[in-house]
């Protein structure tokens, strides 16, 4: 009986061990599948846009381009506007530039993971092969800035010498083009027609526009005015008062905008935080919505 005890015994035991180790193994795939969640949700977390696009406030290509790219977005992409005002998008446009050897004003396209990039405005079938992964070759550059025209009541022999240096320009600058050579005037023509006595003041611009107060504008006004009247053989000049308007219009947009001024930013213009934020908050949702989470 003792025997036959025992075996009852030896029988139970292993029962025990295999409900621990089941017991156990539940716990491991639990772990395993929480782990697994986690590390998805971090890829997840990590997918953020690479397509970026800066621009600036007044800039008229931009302006042109924001349509396209608006569309662009609707169809499925996800390009972030960078608004070259904030601070953070200027330190992120530099560390790119510097990363890939890039030099580009506004506005500027570049995929931030590949270096590929759009300098310059461009119709929506180039930015949809920039979006589907093509290289986009640079368009034709300028060697050199056409050489200042020489003000009206110059000497014969510096116009000789710009009329030379001109007329070397448009030799250099054959590969932009038919259309480009087409649109060059030649020297005695431009020599013909109306030139300024003196440059004009220069407006405030940048930084300076920003922080630019009534008065300032308006003496600037003042000095334009001057000048204006001094080169009155000018044709189509803009009046005073508007270009003085034009300067006080961009300067309220640069500063967030004064009572019925448009804004330089609405919602789609993220800086960078504020677009990584974004981005991570639609993975987020797509990612619970597959979980089914509510």
């Amino acid at each position: 009986m003792a025997n036959e005890k025992e075996n009852v015994v030896l029988e139970d035991e292993p029962t025990a061990v295999e409900e621990k180790t089941e017991k156990v193994t539940e716990e491991v795939k639990e772990q395993k599948s929480e782990s697994v969640e986690s590390v998805e949700t971090s890829e997840e977390e990590e997918e953020l846009s690479p397509w970026y696009y800066f621009f600036s406030v007044g800039c008229g290509f931009c302006k042109k381009v924001e349509p396209i790219i608006e569309e662009l977005n609707k169809e499925g992409h996800d390009i972030l506007f960078l608004d070259m005002a904030e601070p953070d998008n200027q330190k992120l446009n530099a560390e790119l530039k510097k990363e890939y050897n890039k030099q580009c004003g506004t506005p500027w396209f570049i995929n931030a993971d590949t270096g590929e990039g759009v300098c310059g405005y461009r119709e929506k079938d180039i930015l949809q092969k920039w979006l589907d992964g093509e290289e986009i070759p640079e368009p034709p550059r300028l060697k050199s800035q056409m050489p200042k025209i020489p003000f009206m009541g110059s000497s014969e022999k510096e116009e000789a010498e710009w009329t030379e240096e001109y007329t070397k320009w448009v030799e250099e600058n054959k590969h932009m083009g038919t259309e480009f050579l087409e649109r060059q005037k030649d020297a005695n023509t431009i020599l013909e027609s109306p030139r300024p006595k003196s440059d004009p003041p220069r407006p405030p611009m940048g930084p300076a526009l920003k922080d630019a107060t009534d008065e300032q504008l308006d003496k600037w006004g003042v000095e334009y005015k001057k000048w204006q009247d001094e080169n009155s053989h000018l044709p189509n000049m803009q009046p005073v008062e508007g270009a003085v308007q034009n300067m006080k219009n961009r300067r309220n947009q640069m500063v967030g905008g004064a009572p019925g001024a448009p804004s330089p930013v609405d919602g789609a213009k993220l800086n960078t935080l504020e677009a990584k934020v974004t981005a991570l908050e639609v993975k987020m949702d797509k990612l619970m919505a597959h979980f089914g989470v509510k």
